[in-house]
């Protein structure tokens, strides 16, 4: 922009600024109120930025600004309003325009903005300058607190800020292009700064503990002066080369001679420059033209290998959207001074500021005090300062903070969540992808560090790391990481780079794990499914068929009987008659448990109907439903006859899909609502685990990596090779590779000249054609597989015989006459109003196991309906009629008063309607006002004023307080024991005790088996066990059973130490049981409640201890444990629970929905009761 096209207003104001003279700067009288106004005018220019741009232009800050703040620093008034518009001056254009603009003349401002910073920053290049800013620093920052006024913290930070503005700047393309060890205009702001101090003020800012306001300036400044540099080439600067680095310069050298001899071989077999023009022409047998002819080649032979049909073909343009995504510049090599002070002062950093200015950082980033995306400067500063400490002198002391298990969990996370944004965040998904990659270096180099950790002569240390790799292995996320990433590879928003780092970082983790998993027999790791509720499929197993013949029900019936007969001995009552998961309450599923009676004597299995019958009994004892308490078999076998020869009413059969191509995606979606994780245990596999690699997704991107191996590193062409010898010998899946591309990729490299260097992917890729032509051999269709990439299904069936997997299920071909039905049956209902077509054919049709997606395709096919949107899943009636609506608002009027109103209407509704639907028809009507007018109410059972309460367990029982108030409950101590205070009874601890005593007991049987002893973690799993073990009480409880405490930051949980014995394990885990055993046998009701309630009470103690796999008699226990001494389901009886009430043995009976007994036990989950305390918590009788 030219001069004489500045604003003449900024023009005046520019001009009263003051004006230089040789070496001396004059400031006019008004210069202070000049600055002020030139902040106005940034702050109200327009999107343009066009203030900003004339003052570029005009060269403010190098004629002005600069030599005002060098010449009068004892001003301060100036010389804060003169930083303050420097600040705004260099401030990044991406935040002047918030992202770069697409239309040209937006971009044309964006691109002028950036040159007058590119020239700001070789102004800046000044040790005068630098020195000014840090002699201002130093003085604010010897201040006190007290003396510090707001101004004073004000001009700090707008000092860090101006020279994180600085070094933010690019450098020009051009300075790029220069060689190494050649200084550019950032080695030169960088050796401003240590020329003036300001590199010693920044370590002082870092590691002082009154100055933690500025952790994350300080931290960006830093990332930012060491952008450019590589921390393993600074960490080896000013030593001897490495023989790693001249193996691989004598490599690189190498490759470029045989690739000089290899021309020079050519050219020697070609003829001479006078060669006569008439050749001749040559035949190319096998190679058709473009006719069924074979080639005529009119050139020498020796250009027949370079011959393609695809010269002279325009190349086939690539969209924008497909295009690979943009590279990083590669890094270049700063002057030798430069790195010799950066190492020096990384080394300082390490010694004094690393560790406490990361966990400051961190604290930070987790209680959200930070800007959005200030972790990435956390991230850069792990893979930074961690790869630095490994090439210079490797002391995992310096880098401990970031060297935990909590850090790889933080890591883990941001990967993770920057992985979900790039899938969702469509237009930002290259933004996401960058800070993923940052994330994936510092993941990388916490694992790096961690191997390293294995190699020290430091037995703490190798300890340190076998405690984290337990961790990390254990866990699923950190297994499932790698897989995720690789499926979701794009090269479109993810560069080559981030590819080659993944690569490398699985390379390392698998080479890790595989040692790991190497000296363990049964290895346990963490396992998590996701259940999900979903519709059944065609082909699975359905309910029996109805025998709706009574004709056929005699015929079946005495072979029942004579079953029913041979139980007079007593059968296992381990079936639970309702499902605890379900919405419908428990005393609604009766209806249900008939029918399930119902499909068992259809199925002829009439012992399970028997026990069935007698389970339901015992959760439905009223009105003798299900028959007395005290029914003969006699009686219930003649009650089971009922039940066989009876119309239940059913539930009609959800529609079932067609498994077709989209089988695979609809079962990666996601029903949240339905969906519900459960954690267990399993053993590990490697194998198995490394069968999780072998997909198309995996295997395209390393191939995609494989393509530029010339450019690759020696090591990273070692990882892709390492990964698919894996895949092929390993898992004997070569056929996985059996792919044109590959094959031309295996090609170039047999005849690369300089394929000596490459003897690792030379023998792997003769390896697999060799496979290739064996399998050719046998199955000649393999030549056409070629050209499509495979799963682990097509890979078996190309090795074993297409049609080997019998196991999977197609859809069965439709016959003529079945389609003539079709037609007949589609153009009878066709013009039904308001009926379902394509139910009404399903119900209609002859052909069985056909399903509703199948006849919809077919019709598709016939012509008769354009599409399958013809055709809508909804229910029959899609209108309400006049009568419907009458009866909708007569069946509302009738259960108004009831505590469920909608689900009685939805019980006595004529047309079957969903619950939503009615919702709406109810709302548009009028007829309620809102939706939580229809609610289901529940009512609370009163409580037994005055009732005492025994405790089957031999407990002195007590009686409340108050005998007239209904709220005090009953309570009873064991003899021998008094209750402990409240304050030492947290809610849950009594399933908390029943896992630390699986626990003890496991880990007794394992070191029987083993023979040795090591200290074993105790990893709580559950939401309770992690409360217990933070209580204090129950800590108390495990150093007196002998477990020991966290010995330091590097553990996380408490271990059973390895010289308990498995008898001390036992007779600990027993004195546990013992205690807690009582405490659930005392939480029955006495005689002195009701027998109803006393019976119920009987019931539900006997059912919820089959859940748990425990036998029902007191006095035994046992409990189905899962993986890990986890209880599967616990009850701990009636003990009140968060309550206050909560307290002791046996409480009174619990109200409807408290969290004794109602919700809990409904849906199937534990009880919340305390139960018993042991001995050793509970105080001593005096």
């Amino acid at each position: 922009m030219d001069l004489y096209m500045m604003n003449c207003e900024l023009l005046a104001t520019c001009s009263a600024l003051g004006y230089l003279e040789g070496d001396v700067y004059h400031k006019e009288p008004d210069c202070l109120e000049s600055v002020k106004d030139l902040i106005r005018y940034l702050r109200y220019e327009d999107e343009t930025r066009d203030v900003r741009q004339q003052l570029g232009a005009a060269q403010i800050l190098q004629n002005d600004l600069l030599p005002l703040i060098t010449q009068y620093l004892q001003d301060k008034l100036l010389f804060d309003a003169v930083v303050r518009l420097m600040v705004n001056l260099t401030q990044p254009a991406l935040l002047c325009f918030g992202k770069v603009p697409r239309d040209p003349g937006s971009r044309h401002c964006f691109l002028q903005v950036v040159s007058y910073l590119q020239a700001y920053k070789e102004a800046f290049a000044s040790a005068k300058v630098f020195g000014v800013l840090s002699e201002k620093l130093y003085d604010l920052l010897q201040l006190d607190w007290e003396q510090r006024q707001e101004e004073d913290n004000l001009l700090v930070e707008r000092i860090l800020l101006l020279v994180r503005n600085v070094l933010h700047i690019p450098a020009e393309p051009e300075e790029d292009k220069s060689v190494d060890d050649d200084a550019n205009t950032h080695d030169r702001v960088l050796w401003a700064i240590h020329v003036s101090g300001m590199d010693d003020l920044l370590k002082f800012l870092a590691s002082s503990s009154a100055e933690q306001q500025w952790s994350l300036h300080v931290l960006e400044i830093i990332s930012l002066m060491f952008r450019d540099q590589d921390p393993e080439q600074l960490a080896a600067t000013g030593q001897a080369r490495p023989a790693k680095e001249q193996a691989a310069d004598l490599m690189d050298l190498e490759v470029l001679r045989q690739g000089e001899l290899a021309e020079r071989r050519s050219r020697a077999f070609q003829r001479g420059s006078r060669h006569s023009r008439f050749g001749g022409s040559y035949v190319v047998q096998g190679l058709k033209s473009i006719g069924d002819r074979d080639l005529v080649f009119h050139k020498g032979l020796h250009n027949l290998k370079e011959h393609s049909h695809d010269l002279g073909k325009e190349p086939r343009r690539v969209p924008k959207r497909r295009q690979p995504a943009w590279e990083a510049e590669p890094r270049r090599r700063s002057a030798l001074n430069v790195r010799l002070f950066l190492r020096e002062f990384c080394g300082d950093f390490l010694e004094s500021c690393y560790n406490p200015l990361m966990r400051l950082v961190k604290d930070q980033l987790l209680q959200e005090k930070s800007q959005q995306h200030d972790e990435t400067y956390y991230l850069w500063a792990v893979a930074f300062f961690m790869a630095f400490n490994r090439g210079r002198h490797f002391r995992p002391e310096l880098v401990s903070e970031t060297v935990s298990v909590r850090a790889f969990h933080f890591i883990e996370q941001n990967l993770t969540a920057y992985y979900e944004a790039m899938l969702l965040d469509k237009q930002e998904a290259t933004s996401w992808a960058r800070r993923m990659h940052l994330a994936l270096k510092a993941y990388r180099e916490l694992l790096t560090t961690v191997q390293e950790m294995d190699r020290s002569p430091d037995e703490a240390v190798r300890d340190s790391s076998k405690i984290i790799k337990n961790n990390i292995f254990y866990l699923m996320e950190y297994r499932e990481l790698f897989l995720a990433l690789f499926r979701k590879f794009e090269e479109s928003r993810q560069p080559r780079s981030f590819l080659r780092d993944l690569v490398e970082t699985t390379h390392l983790f698998l080479k890790m794990l595989e040692a790991f998993c190497r000296g363990r027999n049964n290895l346990v790791v963490q396992s998590k499914r996701v259940r999900r509720k979903k519709q059944p499929r065609a082909g699975q197993a359905a309910p029996p068929a109805l025998l709706c013949v009574p004709q056929e029900l005699e015929e079946l019936w005495p072979s029942l009987a004579e079953q029913l007969s041979a139980c007079a001995q007593p059968l296992p009552e381990d079936v639970i008659p309702f499902d605890a998961a379900s919405e419908t309450p428990v005393e609604e599923q009766r209806a249900e448990a008939m029918v399930r009676i119902q499909d068992s004597l259809l199925g002829r299995r009439a012992p399970a109907a028997l026990i069935l019958l007698r389970c339901a009994r015992e959760v439905w004892p009223k009105q003798d439903v299900f028959g007395s308490p005290q029914a003969a078999l006699e009686e219930e076998i003649q009650l089971l006859r009922q039940i066989l020869f009876a119309p239940l009413p059913r539930q009609a059969v959800p529609e079932v899909e067609e498994p077709g191509e989209e089988e695979e995606e609809e079962e990666e979606e996601v029903e949240e609502e339905l969906a519900s994780v459960q954690v267990s245990e399993k053993e590990f596999n490697f194998l198995d685990y490394l069968k999780r690699f072998a997909s198309g997704n995996v295997v395209k991107a390393y191939v995609l990596l494989l393509r530029g191996y010339r450019q690759n590193s020696a090591h990273t062409n070692h990882c892709v090779a390492k990964m698919l010898h894996r895949i092929a010998c390993d898992l004997k899946m070569e056929a996985l590779l059996f792919q044109l591309s590959v094959f031309c990729i295996f090609r170039r490299l047999l005849s690369d000249p300089s394929a000596a260097a490459y003897k690792e992917l030379v023998t792997f890729a003769k390896y697999i054609l060799g496979k290739f032509f064996a399998l050719a051999a046998t199955n000649k269709k393999v030549y056409v597989e070629l050209l499509f990439w495979k799963n682990t299904a097509t890979v078996r069936e190309m090795t074993e015989g297409y049609g080997s997997l019998s196991g999977v299920r197609r859809a069965p071909k439709w016959t003529p006459q079945e389609e003539e039905e079709l037609r007949e049956l589609y153009l009878k209902y066709k013009g039904v109003e308001g009926a379902d077509v394509v139910g009404s054919i399903l119900a209609h049709l002859r052909a069985p196991g056909r399903t509703r997606k199948q006849i919809i395709k077919q019709l598709v096919r016939l012509g008769l309906a354009e599409s399958e949107r013809d055709f809508p899943k909804g229910t029959r009636l899609v209108l309400w009629t006049e009568e419907q609506e009458l009866e909708l608002q007569r069946l509302f009027e009738e259960f108004q008063g009831a505590d469920d109103i909608l689900g009685n209407i939805m019980k006595h509704l004529t047309a079957k309607r969903s619950r939503a639907r009615v919702v709406e028809k109810l709302l548009s009507l009028g007829l309620v006002a809102e939706r939580k007018e229809l609610y289901k109410k529940r009512k609370r059972k009163p409580g037994l004023p005055g009732m005492v309460l025994h405790c089957l367990g031999g407990c002195t029982p007590i009686a409340p307080a108050g005998m007239g108030d209904q709220r005090s409950p009953a309570r009873c101590v064991p003899e021998g024991h008094l209750s402990p205070p409240p304050s030492l009874v947290p809610a849950g601890l009594a399933g908390s005790l029943l896992w630390l005593q699986n626990c003890l007991n496991r880990v007794a049987e394992d070191r029987e088996e083993d023979g040795t002893a090591q200290p074993v973690p105790l990893v709580p799993l559950l939401e309770e066990n992690e409360d217990a073990m933070e209580n204090q009480g129950f800590q108390k409880l495990l150093r007196k059973v002998g477990v020991r405490a966290p010995a330091n930051e590097q553990e996380s949980f408490w271990r059973i130490p390895a010289k308990l014995s498995p008898e001390q394990l036992r007779r600990a885990a027993a004195s546990i049981a013992q205690e807690e055993t009582e405490g659930e046998e005392g939480s029955l009701g006495g005689p002195d409640s009701g027998p109803e309630q006393r019976a119920q009470a009987l019931q539900t103690l006997r059912l919820a201890r089959r859940k748990r796999g425990a036998p029902a008699v007191p006095g035994e226990r046992q409990v189905d444990v899962g993986l890990g001494g986890c209880p599967r389901r616990q009850w701990t009886g009636w003990g009140g629970g968060q309550g206050p009430e909560g307290r002791g043995c046996c409480n009174r009976l619990p109200d409807k929905g408290s969290p004794g007994l109602g919700k809990g036990y409904k849906s199937g989950q534990a009880g919340s009761g305390p139960g018993i305390l042991p001995s050793c918590l509970a105080p001593k009788s005096s």
